[in-house]
C-alpha cells in the first residue's frame, strides 16, 4: 500500500516536473516571439519581412506547446528589453546570433523531452533549418564594413600601445606621453582612414569607400581615446601605462566577442592572438625606448 502510494507520488512529480519544463519551452517560444517583433519595428524592407516571419514561427511554437499546457505564459520582459538594447547599439545581428547561442544551450533540454513531446522536435529542427535559412537573409550595413572596424581597431592597439610603451620609458612624463601619443593617434587615424578610402575604392566592390573609411576612422580614434586617457588623469607614468594596458585588452575582449558572435569564430582564440600581438609590439617598443635612451644618453 505504501509502495503504491510513493509510486504513484513519483507518476504526480515527474508529470509535475515534465510540466514545469513544457512551461519553460514555451515562455522561451513567446520571448523570442517578441524579441523578433520588436527587431521587425526596428529594421526596413526585406529585413523587416524576415524578422516578422522569424517572430510568427516563434508564436507557432508557443501555440504548439501551449497545447499541452492549457495556459498562457508571459515572456521574460527584461530578457527582450536587453536583447532590443543590445541590437540598438551593437545591431540587430549581434542580438539575434546571442539569442540563438542560448536556443543551443537549451537544445538538449528539448531533445531530452521530446521523447513524450514530439511537437518538441519539431521544433528543434525548425531552428537549425528554416529559422537559421531565414537568418540568413538579414543584411546589416555595419556587418559590411566589419573589416574596416576590425582594421581600425587593431592598428590602433598595435601602434599606439607600442608607441606608449616607448614613450613612457623615454619621456617618463605622463602628460607629456599623453600629449604626444594623442597627436600621434589622431593624425594615425586620419592616415588610416585615408588608406581605407583608396583601398576600397580601387577594389570596386559594394562597399562605400567613404562609409569604410569612417568606420576605419571612427574605430581608430575611439581606441586611441581609451588608451590615451589615463595619461591626463593620472601623474604617475608607469601606473597610467599599466591602466592603459588594462583598457587595451579590455577594447580587444569587448571587440573580439563581438566578432566571435557575429562570426562565429572561436572567442579564446582569436582573443589570444590578438592580445599576445598587442602585448608583444608593447614589450618590443619599450625595450626598444630603454635601449634609444641609454645610447643617446637623453634625460627627461
Amino acid at each position: 500500500m505504501g509502495c503504491d502510494g510513493g509510486g504513484e507520488m513519483d507518476g504526480r512529480r515527474l508529470e509535475r516536473a515534465q510540466l514545469e519544463r513544457i512551461r519553460a519551452f514555451q515562455r522561451n517560444e513567446i520571448t523570442e516571439h517578441h524579441v523578433y517583433r520588436g527587431l521587425a519595428a526596428m529594421a526596413g524592407g526585406e529585413n523587416r519581412e524576415v524578422l516578422l516571419r522569424l517572430s510568427e514561427e516563434e508564436l507557432g511554437h508557443y501555440r504548439a506547446l501551449k497545447a499541452y499546457t492549457g495556459e498562457d505564459v508571459p515572456p521574460h520582459r527584461w530578457k527582450a528589453r536587453l536583447y532590443l538594447l543590445l541590437a540598438r547599439v551593437f545591431g540587430i545581428t549581434f542580438a539575434m546570433k546571442l539569442m540563438e547561442e542560448g536556443e543551443k544551450r537549451a537544445e538538449a533540454a528539448y531533445m531530452a523531452a521530446a521523447a513524450e513531446i514530439p511537437e518538441l522536435e519539431e521544433i528543434v529542427h525548425d531552428e537549425h533549418d528554416h529559422e537559421e535559412a531565414l537568418m540568413g537573409r538579414i543584411d546589416e550595413e555595419r556587418l559590411g564594413y566589419l573589416s574596416s572596424m576590425v582594421l581600425g581597431i587593431n592598428d590602433a592597439l598595435v601602434e599606439l600601445i607600442g608607441a606608449l610603451a616607448g614613450l613612457t620609458l623615454a619621456l617618463r612624463q605622463s602628460r607629456l606621453v599623453g600629449l604626444v601619443a594623442l597627436i600621434t593617434g589622431i593624425a594615425a587615424a586620419l592616415s588610416m582612414a585615408a588608406s581605407e578610402y583608396l583601398s576600397t575604392k580601387s577594389e570596386g566592390g559594394a562597399k562605400s569607400p567613404l562609409r569604410a573609411a569612417t568606420y576605419t576612422g571612427i574605430a581608430y580614434i575611439v581606441t586611441v581615446g581609451l588608451l590615451v586617457f589615463p595619461f591626463f588623469v593620472l601623474g604617475n607614468v608607469y601606473t597610467a601605462l599599466g591602466l592603459s594596458l588594462i583598457d587595451g585588452l579590455l577594447v580587444v575582449g569587448a571587440f573580439t566577442f563581438f566578432m566571435a558572435v557575429v562570426r562565429g569564430l572561436p572567442y579564446r582564440r582569436t582573443l589570444f592572438e590578438m592580445a599576445a600581438i598587442g602585448l608583444g609590439v608593447a614589450a618590443l617598443s619599450f625595450l626598444i625606448g630603454w635601449m634609444l635612451r641609454t645610447l643617446l644618453g637623453i634625460e627627461v
